[in-house]
């Protein structure tokens, strides 16, 4: 063995070197293919935190060593010699190695560096047995073979179920997914039912993008009611599901725009020139009604994926948490509303019935009178009641905290239009990059708000008397100065206003003044200033730029792997569209529909009369063997 590996005698091996770990080690083919026959393989390691009493004892003896085993180990099972020898499915071994192997670069980050190139190499040869496919047929079977559940297809033209393809995007294998073999693949089924819409001149394809979204309530209206006919089946296609998804929720965006721009067309129509949005717990207009079933359309749309998808890999996706985010603020909206508008309602009726009451109070001699000015029409309009002024409302009314989260949620729904820009070739590396970008700002603003918070509690304790003196003053009218007009007293009040000066100070917006409160104390105000400037220093000269810089390695760092990154992306976007289910975008998933029978039973007929899973296997196995030899040969050669 050490003669046919170009190894000196002489050299020296830990235990753990065994002839076929070496031979692995080597990626030698000839010898691994002898010692395999032979019986012998490699020993996969205990797992990385396992307490065994053997771990135990080897860790305690040695502990560099038994990491160092743990590689050896893991760079013999790497091998895609072995790999292709040893495993009866190669492409999931490479999937689990190369997942295993990233998790023990988060734990064992001593070596990380190590286990992360057994990872790429993982990744590299499940991706160059993908390229050693010959024809669709082939392809079709690799990316649909599932090893737990093996897919119901047959020789007819079903539908396919991607099972393999959908595990690579889960374990995220993006040069897998990004191959150029996956890659047309997915492209033939996202233009399905379009024949010739790739070659077509940009202008016939905006066109007929236009005109299929302008038609998507007539075309959701034909397949609520003939879900089997040809429209029904166009609006299954993933391309023609993909554009009406898209305009609805432009349509959403546009109702949003209109209440935001405090627009009504009914008040516009009638000639009524009534402020309706001065009105403490008003009535939902048409436009927001319109809102209201958007919203519960897209609250369904996420319970049927949260429920196809599983929980972990619905948390998995950062944009679904952004929905359940945004749909969360809608609820909480809508919860408000209707709040204020029976707190409203039952002020005034409060009202009535009180004012009831006075009219018909008996006097002196026993005669109800009628008071028609007991409660006047100032009252009532200043108090209580719909027509209070909203300069005049309580700071926490119902309706103001409604309007407060209906804002945060429109800049989410807003933002979520980033999303469709993946499927763009210019605009979907740069979403990908402001994807990795926002995760830098999150990962560094725990040593921001570290810094400034050790200098708010710094400031707070220097300035917090004065804050407190200053603000009595203010109060009395004592010594009423700029300090009051401006509220510059409240800065350094309390631990919150200072985090909040300092955090405006960062974009220079704090005035020097703030730190002048009270003259007489020169060294006071001498060490808030210098505590001001060594804080500027830190977070504007170094901590900023660092921020900076990060981010601009983010960014290079996508540009130096664009087309893996944006393929990878389009590919996770396209396959949540190949699905049967959600093809009705909202509001109009919400009408009940009786197709969800049609599929029940179609999944019993295809359970009892499919191909079977045996024949599917034989089939997998036969390609499997076939990529192996080809991948081998091309190797060896």
């Amino acid at each position: 063995v050490h003669e046919q590996l170009n190894l000196s005698t002489s050299r020296s091996y830990t235990p753990d070197i065994t002839p076929v770990v070496l031979a692995a080690h080597r990626d030698n083919y000839e010898i691994l293919k002898i010692l395999l026959e032979r019986g012998e393989k490699v020993t996969e390691p205990h797992d990385v935190r396992c307490d065994c009493a053997n771990c135990i004892v080897y860790n305690k003896e040695d502990s560099l060593r038994h990491s160092r085993s743990r590689i050896n180990a893991y760079k013999a099972l790497s091998s895609p010699c072995y790999i292709s020898l040893s495993s009866r499915d190669p492409i999931m071994t490479a999937f689990d190695l190369n997942r295993e192997l990233k998790r023990l670069s988060r734990i064992e980050n001593e070596f990380k560096q190590e286990y992360e190139q057994l990872a790429q190499q993982c990744q590299e040869y499940s991706a160059a047995l993908l390229a050693e496919t010959r024809s669709s047929k082939e392809l079709e079977i690799i990316l649909n073979y599932d090893s737990e559940n093996p897919p119901v297809i047959s020789e007819t033209n079903e539908k396919m179920h991607l099972s393999r393809l959908k595990l690579a995007i889960r374990y995220k294998q993006k040069k897998f997914v990004s191959h150029a073999h996956c890659q047309q693949l997915l492209a033939s089924l996202w233009y399905e039912g379009l024949p010739g819409f790739r070659r077509r001149h940009s202008v016939i394809k905006m066109l007929i993008t236009t005109l299929v979204g302008l038609l998507f309530p007539v075309l959701s209206v034909a397949y609520l009611m003939l879900p089997r006919s040809s429209i029904g089946r166009i609006m299954r296609q993933p391309f023609i599901k993909f554009i009406c998804h898209s305009i609805s929720y432009v349509f959403f965006l546009i109702l949003l725009f209109v209440v935001s721009l405090r627009i009504d067309f009914g008040k516009l129509l009638s000639g009524i020139e009534e402020e309706t949005n001065e009105k403490r717990g008003p009535p939902p207009n048409p436009v927001e009604i319109a809102i209201m079933f958007y919203v519960a359309g897209f609250i369904w749309a996420e319970i049927k994926q949260l429920y196809q998808e599983g929980l972990h890999q619905y948390m998995a996706d950062t944009w679904n948490l952004l929905d359940w985010v945004t749909n969360c603020l809608y609820l909480a909206t809508i919860v408000l509303r209707v709040m204020a508008y029976v707190k409203v309602n039952q002020e005034e009726h409060d009202l009535q019935a009180k004012s009831l009451v006075v009219h018909s109070s008996p006097n002196s001699t026993g005669v109800p009178t009628h008071n028609h000015h007991n409660l006047s029409s100032e009252a009532v309009n200043i108090s209580t009641g719909h027509y209070v002024r909203r300069r005049d409302w309580n700071a926490w009314d119902p309706t103001l905290i409604s309007e407060g989260i209906f804002a945060a949620a429109n800049i989410f729904s807003s933002l979520k239009l980033v999303y469709i820009f993946t499927i763009n070739p210019h605009l979907g590396p740069l979403q990908i990059s402001l994807g990795r970008m926002v995760h830098d700002i999150l990962k560094f603003s725990v040593l921001i708000l570290l810094v400034a918070f050790a200098f708010a509690c710094g400031l707070n304790q220097l300035f917090w008397y004065y804050a407190r003196m200053k603000k009595h003053e203010c109060e009395n009218d004592t010594n009423f100065d700029e300090y009051c007009a401006k509220d510059i007293h409240k800065h350094f009040s309390n631990l919150f206003e200072s985090l909040q000066t300092l955090f405006w100070g960062t974009f220079g917006l704090i005035d020097l003044q703030t730190f002048q409160i009270y003259k007489k104390h020169t060294f006071t105000m001498f060490i808030g200033l210098t505590m001001y400037g060594v804080y500027s220093s830190i977070m504007i000269i170094v901590l900023l730029n660092m921020l900076i810089a990060m981010m601009s390695n983010s960014y290079q760092y996508i540009a130096n792997s664009t087309e893996t990154e944006w393929k990878f992306a389009r590919a996770k976007l396209w396959i949540s569209y190949f699905e049967d289910g959600c093809t009705l975008p909202p509001p109009f998933n919400i009408v009940p529909s009786p197709k969800s029978i049609c599929y029940i039973f179609i999944f019993i007929y295809s359970r009892v009369f499919g191909c079977s899973k045996t024949h599917l296997r034989n089939r997998w196995q036969s390609i499997k063997t076939a990529l192996s030899h080809q991948y081998l040969g091309r190797v060896r050669r």
